[in-house]
């Protein structure tokens, strides 16, 4: 028995998870800016359990190029400043009581070059994710039309129909990744 909506209703629903998954991952990419969400994937030792950030202290942007993290637990300071410094981010904490400060260093051109090319993987990887998709939806709808569930006829148009799709969401793919580059290039 065949199922064409809901068959497109998920096909487009993975592919929109394949797009959420790439701002997730541009998220974490540094700009020459500061941004609470550069802290998110920062996980802090906190009573000998690996713990997020947010869950031991609040991050705030006082100015363009600084985090302000204010840690709830005067015992967690050190924790959160190593935490921070070691991430791989780049970043350089500064504890002043339970408020740990974060400058945010200007990118050199280098640096922006690779963050560049780290952003167009990540793009590519999220079209692979919506073409395996694609590839999913046409082998379901070949299965269908062998086993007489579907016309050839309704085949090839619901094969148009997902190639649509597909197209729509990879040309979002790469007007994200403009943007991104657009951002990091930025001085």
């Amino acid at each position: 028995m065949s199922d064409v909506a809901g068959l497109k209703k998920d096909l487009s629903r993975r592919m929109e998870g394949a797009v959420e998954v790439l701002h997730k991952e541009f998220t974490g990419l540094r700009t020459g800016r500061a941004s609470v969400s550069l802290l998110e994937p920062v996980m802090v030792e906190a009573y000998g359990v690996p713990t997020p950030l947010n869950q031991v202290a609040s991050v705030s942007v006082p100015e363009s190029r600084m985090l302000s993290v204010q840690v709830w637990d005067k015992t967690m300071v050190k924790s959160v400043e190593k935490a921070i410094r070691d991430s791989g981010l780049g970043l350089n904490p500064a504890a002043d009581g339970t408020l740990v400060r974060v400058p945010i260093p200007a990118l050199n051109e280098e640096r922006r070059a690779e963050l560049s090319k780290v952003a167009g993987k990540y793009a590519e990887q999220a079209k692979i994710s919506v073409r395996n998709v694609r590839r999913d939806g046409m082998d379901q709808l070949k299965k269908w039309e062998k086993d007489s569930d579907i016309s050839k006829d309704e085949m090839h148009d619901e094969e148009k129909e997902i190639q649509k799709l597909t197209d729509k969401v990879i040309s979002d793919i790469d007007e994200t990744l403009s943007h991104k580059e657009q951002e990091i290039m930025q001085v």
